[in-house]
């Protein structure tokens, strides 16, 4: 069985995205499958093409036992819609050019990461190409977020893109969305198409605090320390952690942001102008520094604004954080909330955007130890459970199987 991942997003990449389907891809070579990865040389989220994959318009590289596939793609640091949509669609034709010179043999399945919803046409493409079913894994929805987020607001721009993610639903074989918020929301407007779960998950053996030695990130010492590790973007709603900050300035408490983004520049800005001197910025890391730069955290901070869209979000840092017995401080409603909150006790919640509220979740497990090692206790024991990445691997194994078989 043949697989082709096409992915705008990978390693050496840091990120949800390039980290979740690594992984996928690495369980599925070790389970027999054969995985080949048509994606982007690496640049996000500096937004710069990284050292070694610089003016270049293909690289083939192994890692993990993947054949990776790279074509070029346009950067730009500037944060107008324009820039945004050049960079998509110079990835949607370069991809779909390299994959047509360099793909070889026939695949069973083509799986298309969305967003950005556009990769779905050359994907679509592509499939027909390699005479391979089309996946397309949903991620998150777009363009529904992107509206709900006011990213795009044209109606000139939004019709087309709602056109167009209904197509590439109708065209799909297979359709597997990363929460059961999405697969509940196509199912209910595309009834006759067959959608399943395809979660996040974490490596339980990498990220185990028995096995891991701290990594120092030089900041002053304090008692406490709020972790926020991830994407520094607009869907985060990150200002409500300044403001809890603010709230909790005379406790011994730090709060650590770590990675990079569009906001990030605008946050450091807002914590000086406050005067918050135990909140502190660093730069991303890669994902073998993580579990030791986890070790540093006594919480971890998972914000999301409150808008309908995000009732149906999982942010792909409460797994790592809870298989490393992180207690959570949860800003996300709906399907987040009963998961890991409700079910897995494996911290507490906060009413989204809320910074008084999100400062008393914070003051909770700062006053009460036993509280907080309970919860941590619980996330990994509920991870493993549910959101063991082999088990994930072998589901979609079965997938594919039943998908190969059917004419």
């Amino acid at each position: 069985m043949k697989l082709l991942i096409h992915s705008q997003y990978f390693p050496p990449e840091v990120g949800a995205p390039q980290n979740r389907l690594y992984e996928l891809g690495v369980r599925l070579v070790k389970k027999g499958v054969e995985v080949e990865v048509l994606t982007a040389m690496p640049n996000y989220p500096q937004m710069e093409i990284m050292p070694g994959y610089e003016n270049k318009s293909y690289l083939k590289e192994e890692m993990g036992g993947l054949t990776v596939h790279r074509s070029s793609i346009y950067v730009s640091k500037s944060k107008a819609i324009t820039s945004r949509l050049r960079n998509y669609f110079s990835f949607v034709w370069s991809s779909y050019k390299i994959g047509r010179k360099h793909l070889k043999g026939d695949f069973d399945f083509v799986l298309c990461e969305s967003p950005p919803l556009f990769l779905g046409i050359s994907s679509y493409f592509l499939s027909k190409r390699l005479k391979a079913k089309f996946i397309f894994n949903v991620s998150d929805l777009w363009p529904e977020s992107a509206e709900s987020l006011g990213l795009v607001t044209n109606p000139l721009m939004l019709k087309p893109a709602y056109k167009l993610e209904a197509w590439l639903y109708k065209k799909a074989h297979l359709i597997t969305g990363q929460t059961q918020g999405i697969v509940k929301d196509i199912q209910r407007r595309f009834p006759n198409k067959t959608v399943k779960w395809l979660p996040n998950g974490v490596d339980l053996t990498y990220f185990d605090r028995r096995q891991i030695s701290k990594i120092d990130i030089a900041i002053p010492e304090h008692k406490f320390y709020c972790f926020y590790a991830g994407i520094h973007g607009h869907a985060q709603g990150l200002e409500v952690i300044l403001n809890a900050a603010e709230i909790l300035k005379e406790k011994d408490i730090a709060f650590v942001f770590l990675g990079a983004g569009p906001l990030k520049d605008e946050l450091k800005a807002t914590a000086k102008e406050k005067g918050l001197n135990k909140v502190y910025f660093l730069d991303p890391v890669g994902k073998d520094k993580m579990p030791g730069i986890l070790m540093n955290a006594s919480c971890a901070l998972v914000p999301l604004k409150r808008l309908p869209i995000f009732q149906g979000a999982i942010p792909s840092k409460i797994f790592e954080n809870a298989a490393m017995e992180i207690p959570l401080v949860l800003g996300v409603e709906g399907e987040a909330k009963e998961l890991f909150i409700d079910r897995g006790n494996c911290g507490v919640f906060y009413t989204p955007e809320s910074a008084v509220d999100m400062a008393q979740s914070i003051e909770k497990l700062y006053q009460d130890e036993q509280f907080r090692m309970e919860s941590g206790k619980n996330g990994r024991k509920f991870v493993a459970e549910n959101f063991d990445r082999d088990k994930i691997a072998e589901e979609l194994i079965t997938w594919l199987l039943n998908l190969k078989d059917k004419a």
